[in-house]
C-alpha cells in the first residue's frame, strides 16, 4: 500500500516547476491528482497523460486561483469528478521583483493577488467539503523570504509572510474538525528559472547554505507528501523551512 492511496489532492500552478514535481510525487505515492494551470496548456495536458499512466486518476483544469468565482467553480467541478478532496496545495505564485522606489502599484497588487488572495480563494472554496468530511490537509507554499524578508522583493515577501499568518489562523479555526493547515517555506530551490542565472551567482548561493547545495523540487514535494499523509496527523499551524539550513 502506498502512502497516499485513496486520497485526492488538488495542486494549483502545477504545469511547471515545483508544482509539477509535487503532482508527480503525489501520483507515485498513490494519490489521485487534480491540478491547475493558467496558460501552459500543452505541458499541462502532457502532465495529465503522464500521471494517468501511473495508474491513478489525474485531470488538468485551466483556472485562475486569484479569481474568487473561478476557484468556487473549480472546486465544484473537482468534487463532481473525484467525489471529494482530501488535500489542497496552494502552490500558484509569481514574482515581480524591484526596489521599493521603483516598484509600481500594479506590480505590488498583482503579486498579492496571485500569491496571497489565491490562497484565501482556494481555502475558502474547499473548506465546506473538508468540514463535511471532518478531515483534510491544507498545505500553503510560503518562502524563506516571507520569514526573513529580502531587498527588492517587498511585494513577494509581503505575500509570503501573509500566507504564514493565514496558515496559522486557519489551523486554529479548523483544527477541531480534524482539518490541518501548514505552510512550507522553500529556500533556494534549483528549477528552470534558476538555470538561467549566472553560474557564479548560483554557486555563491550554494556556498552560503549549510548543506552546500541548492534544494530540488523533489525536496519540497517530499515534505508535501509528509504533510498530506497520516504520518503528520498531529502537525498543524507550522511552517517547515525547506532550505538546507539557510535560516539556521
Amino acid at each position: 500500500m502506498k502512502l497516499l492511496d485513496g486520497k485526492t489532492v488538488i495542486i494549483t500552478g502545477a504545469s511547471r516547476g515545483i508544482g509539477n514535481e509535487i503532482a508527480r510525487t503525489f501520483a507515485k505515492n498513490g494519490a489521485n491528482v487534480a491540478f491547475t494551470y493558467s496558460s501552459s496548456e500543452a505541458p499541462a495536458l502532457a502532465l495529465e497523460k503522464e500521471l494517468n499512466e501511473l495508474g491513478i486518476k489525474a485531470k488538468a483544469y485551466k483556472s485562475n486561483a486569484a479569481n474568487f468565482q473561478e476557484s468556487q467553480d473549480l472546486i465544484a467541478a473537482i468534487i463532481k469528478e473525484f467525489d471529494g478532496i482530501d488535500v489542497l496545495i496552494n502552490n500558484a505564485g509569481i514574482t515581480k521583483d524591484n526596489l521599493l522606489m521603483r516598484i509600481t502599484e500594479d506590480d505590488f497588487d498583482k503579486v498579492i493577488e496571485v500569491n496571497l488572495k489565491s490562497v484565501f480563494n482556494m481555502t475558502k472554496a474547499v473548506q465546506r467539503t473538508m468540514l463535511k468530511q471532518r478531515k483534510g490537509s491544507i498545505i500553503n507554499m510560503s518562502s524563506v523570504v516571507g520569514v526573513k524578508g529580502n531587498a527588492g522583493q517587498t511585494n513577494y515577501a509581503a505575500s509570503k509572510a501573509g500566507i504564514i499568518g493565514f496558515t496559522k489562523s486557519v489551523a486554529l479555526e479548523l483544527g477541531s474538525r480534524n482539518i490541518r493547515c501548514n505552510a512550507i517555506a522553500p529556500g533556494f530551490i534549483e528549477t528552470e528559472m534558476t538555470g538561467k542565472l549566472d553560474a557564479d551567482t548560483v554557486q555563491g548561493w550554494r556556498d552560503a547554505i549549510p548543506l552546500k547545495r541548492g534544494g530540488t523540487p523533489e525536496d519540497v514535494a517530499n515534505v508535501c507528501v509528509f504533510l498530506a499523509s497520516d504520518m503528520s496527523a498531529y502537525i498543524t499551524g507550522q511552517v517547515l523551512n525547506v532550505d538546507g539550513g539557510m535560516l539556521t
